[in-house]
């Protein structure tokens, strides 16, 4: 990748700063899909270990660059503890980085070894890419407006986040040749063990420390985004629920003030007990998924990770 994109990926990824100076510990990702296609693969055994690793490497690519652009849309200052690329380097740099690393995703797969395994795994992750965009373009929709049922927020977090994560499980099932059952299996599994990853991630946009998240607290509430706490307690048909559309319904920007009362808000209306409550069913729907001869232990300790995480 030529420069300025080169360092603004490093940047992003972190593996250094803006100046290409080594980067604090803890600015880079989880690359839990990357590990996720790596356990899907060892679950299955068989396939070129290469095109494993090149599988791994164009999905956390595509996560990135789904990030990128989120952050734009979002107006997002900090991610991970550092500013994020677009405040850095401007909207337009981080827009077309974001374009560059979804093009070098595909590319990575076109150069797979096995090349009937490529093209399988370009539309697949392709067609994972229109069904982010429709998620993303729901989220956008959500924002501000009341109304918001669980059912739509659910369907939303199909699309943004849980679709990736299916991909990746599949395209790990993929590149050790797994018959078409089990990729689909795989595929389910990824499909619920997302949804649990949204509605925790959720959880700690709220509540989440932020030294460990990187993150302003409260910055979800702040935007009055309808997460899914906030999604449940505003149906729960409650006086905090009532209070709560009121607060999200003033055109105002949140105090501090504001956004301390939200969060107590959600947790009186019980939005807070309820999202642990569906990431918990949909752990255990996604470990139900799986085959028994693909339920490894990697593939179960990441399955505890996504409900145990802090950030």
């Amino acid at each position: 990748m030529r420069e300025p994109l080169a360092t603004m990926a490093g940047y992003h990824l972190g593996w250094w700063d803006a100046d290409r100076s080594l980067a604090v510990e803890g600015s880079a990702g989880k690359a839990l899909r990357g590990a996720l296609v790596f356990a899907a693969a060892a679950a299955c055994t068989g396939g070129d270990v290469g095109d494993t690793a090149q599988i791994a490497a164009a999905v956390e690519l595509m996560h990135n660059f789904t990030l990128l652009h989120d952050d734009v849309m979002d107006g997002d200052r900090t991610r991970r503890g550092r500013p994020t690329v677009w405040s850095v380097w401007g909207t337009s740099d981080a827009i077309v980085l974001g374009d560059a690393l979804h093009a070098a995703a595909v590319q990575i797969l076109a150069d797979l070894r096995d090349q009937s395994i490529a093209v399988k795994a370009i539309m697949r992750l392709e067609a994972t890419c229109v069904e982010l965009c429709v998620g993303q373009n729901e989220d956008c929709s959500f924002e501000g407006r009341l109304g918001v049922t669980v059912d739509d927020y659910i369907r939303m977090a199909a699309g943004k986040t849980a679709c990736l994560i299916g991909c990746c499980c599949a395209l790990g099932a993929l590149s050790a040749k797994a018959d078409d059952a089990t990729v689909a299996a795989l595929g389910r599994f990824g499909h619920e063990l997302g949804l649990a990853f949204q509605f925790v991630d959720d959880l700690i946009g709220i509540w989440g420390d932020p030294g460990v998240t990187g993150k302003p607290v409260g910055s979800d509430l702040a935007r009055r985004k309808a997460t899914l706490p906030v999604v449940a307690a505003l149906n729960s048909g409650s006086e905090a629920a009532i209070e709560l559309a009121a607060l999200y319904a003033d055109g105002a920007d949140m105090t501090q003030s504001d956004v301390d009362r939200a969060a107590a808000l959600v947790e009186l209306a019980g939005g807070r007990r309820a999202a642990q409550r569906f990431a918990d069913e949909r752990i255990q729907a996604a470990v139900a998924a799986l085959p028994d001869a693909v339920k490894s232990e990697d593939l179960m300790a990441l399955s505890h990770l996504v409900c145990r995480r802090e950030h």
